[in-house]
């Protein structure tokens, strides 16, 4: 089994998440801040080796009634461009409410508002990867 990295893809940024090499956990790793799809590539590609990643779990931002919008396209987009750029397979997850998820859970063990703004996409990325690692051992 090979690690797995999990991605919370967002407009500003994109939370990087990783599995243990059993694929039981996730943890998080880091919150890129969005420069360019170059200089972002060029970050995960860093992580991908750096873990020895052998695939993606990208978070699919699906509206409430399950239809995709414009920012699961471009999730969908970016999922595209990793698995041409590393030849690693890509796998979309439904992410509802990750986000919000992540939230409650910093609000609720009493994160500040400006801590929780820098690791919230980071926690997303672990519950979408967690999800992920949940449903495949089932």
């Amino acid at each position: 089994m090979t690690r797995l990295m999990g991605l919370d893809v967002g407009d500003k940024t994109i939370g990087i998440a990783v599995s243990d090499e059993l694929g039981w956990t996730a943890q998080g790793v880091e919150t890129i801040k969005r420069q360019s799809k170059e200089k972002d590539l060029a970050r995960i590609q860093e992580l991908v080796a750096h873990y020895q990643v052998g695939a993606f779990v990208v978070g699919l931002p699906k509206n409430m009634n399950g239809t995709i919008g414009p920012r699961a396209e471009m999730c969908q987009a970016f999922g595209k461009l990793l698995e041409e750029r590393t030849s690693l397979p890509v796998h979309m997850w439904d992410e509802r409410l990750t986000t919000m998820a992540a939230e409650r859970m910093l609000i609720s063990a009493d994160v500040s508002r400006q801590k929780r703004k820098t690791v919230i996409d980071k926690m997303a990325a672990t519950l979408i990867l967690q999800g992920f690692l949940d449903a495949k051992s089932r």
